[in-house]
């Protein structure tokens, strides 16, 4: 079955909208022109030929369908998006009166869980370096930052010297947006790191290259995303863990682990540097209450047995 002329028309005219008013690029105008053609298909078939012939019982029968097809819920909302969209140029343009998708909401996005490891397994994982080697040293201090900080991989691979403020055990983070947070972090990686920058780092710096960041490759650059993200693999295949991790799975085992330990969940979310408290709320719903003793309190590397016997 084709379009017929009149859906075709109000089609094109809302395709060209897009492209010339909204800048669209060409893959986002192509995904609302298969979404939108299924969708005038659809109201053919139901012996609709004109636009004012759109209901809202059209709309919710083809999304009926659509989930009896088995489609993700990424896809329903897209495909509900482009037809809200559809509507309310057809509405702007005067062409329609009423917009009969106005009443229809977009289905709520189950949040998936996030992988998090167990204690033992993070343990695991932070002695799998080889601490007589630079990169072993390295890779230990990168580790235990991520896990007593909760950064994002990308903010510990852009962490400057000059963001960690020893004496006050806190570490400067820019974050998303370039937005700032100061995150405490405890003891444990704080020796390591500082292992790392005596013994370590100046065999990997490079004059012109390395700057004042911290984490360095053998280029002398800062270490990739995808790096870090060799280098955890690697680790965990090594000490046995079979979970599908990646950096993010730091993150989320340093806000799982402080959370379940009795950590204020308004606590976590300052430091994780989530805007939404829901989003913070993916991890558990405990909430108690305070901050900066957290770290020390409730993450399990701050406990006795963690630093080399001479440090304690």
């Amino acid at each position: 079955m084709e379009l017929n002329s009149t859906f075709e028309q109000y089609l094109n005219s809302f395709l060209n909208y897009l492209a010339l008013e909204r800048g669209l690029s060409s893959n986002t105008s192509e995904a609302y022109r298969h979404d939108l053609t299924r969708y005038l298909l659809f109201l053919q078939s139901r012996g609709v030929t004109g636009i004012d012939g759109m209901t809202a019982r059209h709309i919710r029968e083809l999304l009926a369908e659509l989930v009896d097809l088995s489609l993700n819920e990424t896809s329903l909302s897209r495909n509900i998006s482009s037809i809200r969209s559809f509507h309310k140029y057809l509405l702007v343009e005067k062409i329609i009166e009423k917009d009969p998708s106005a009443e229809i909401e977009l289905p709520r996005r189950k949040k998936k869980l996030p992988v998090v490891l167990e204690i033992h397994e993070v343990k695991g994982l932070l002695d799998q370096p080889d601490l007589s080697l630079a990169q072993g040293l390295r890779d230990r201090a990168l580790l235990e930052l991520m896990y007593a900080t909760g950064l994002r991989v990308s903010e510990a691979v852009l962490l400057k010297r000059s963001d960690i403020w020893w004496d006050e055990k806190l570490v400067r983070v820019f974050g998303k947006g370039s937005k700032e947070r100061i995150v405490p972090v405890g003891d444990t990686a704080l020796y390591y790191l500082d292992r790392y920058l005596r013994d370590a780092r100046p065999l990997f710096a490079k004059r012109g290259k390395s700057e004042d960041v911290i984490i360095l490759g053998r280029t002398g650059k800062p270490l990739t995303r995808v790096a870090v993200w060799k280098i955890i693999k690697k680790y965990a295949a090594e000490c046995g863990i079979d979970k599908n991790i990646s950096p993010h799975t730091m993150r989320h085992s340093f806000a799982t682990h402080l959370l379940e330990g009795g950590a204020s969940l308004r606590a976590v979310q300052e430091m994780l540097g989530h805007s939404d408290i829901s989003t913070t709320q993916i991890y558990t719903h405990l909430d108690r209450t305070y901050l900066s003793e957290v770290i020390r309190t409730f993450h399990p590397r701050e406990q006795k047995g963690f630093l080399p016997e001479e440090e304690h």
